[in-house]
């Protein structure tokens, strides 16, 4: 078993390509719109299945926003330097919710970012 994709269902489907590919450097790697079933995907990673997992946002026709209630935690993402990545994230216009820094009782380097529709993406320096 291996994990393929998150899915995460976003009120704006440009908007949310846009931050995901502009902002946090990924590539948009597949769409699909079944406009009779009304929903559309997009599919965004580091790379494809199977060496990457993927993102796949999923934009149902008509629903602009969603409560994300208090189960849902974050999406944890690699990065060379936490410090560097936030201030590019900053310059594209994206939201840093928790400066680089190290984790409380640790030395591990983090920082935490929102999406557009206010899903938490936490980076982790390595």
């Amino acid at each position: 078993m291996r994990l393929l994709h998150t899915m995460l269902r976003v009120g704006d489907l440009q908007r949310s390509i846009d931050f995901y590919t502009r902002v946090m450097g990924m590539k948009l790697l597949r769409t699909t719109d079944r406009p009779d079933q009304k929903y559309s995907l997009a599919f965004v990673g580091y790379g494809t299945n199977p060496e990457h997992a993927e993102i796949e946002l999923t934009y149902n026709h008509g629903v602009d926003h969603y409560e994300l209630g208090t189960a849902y935690g974050h999406i944890a993402i690699e990065v060379p330097d936490a410090y560097a990545a936030c201030a590019a994230i900053k310059a594209g216009g994206g939201s840093v919710t928790r400066e680089a820094g190290p984790v409380a009782g640790g030395s591990t380097v983090i920082a935490f970012i929102t999406d557009p529709d206010g899903y938490k993406v936490e980076l982790i320096q390595r």
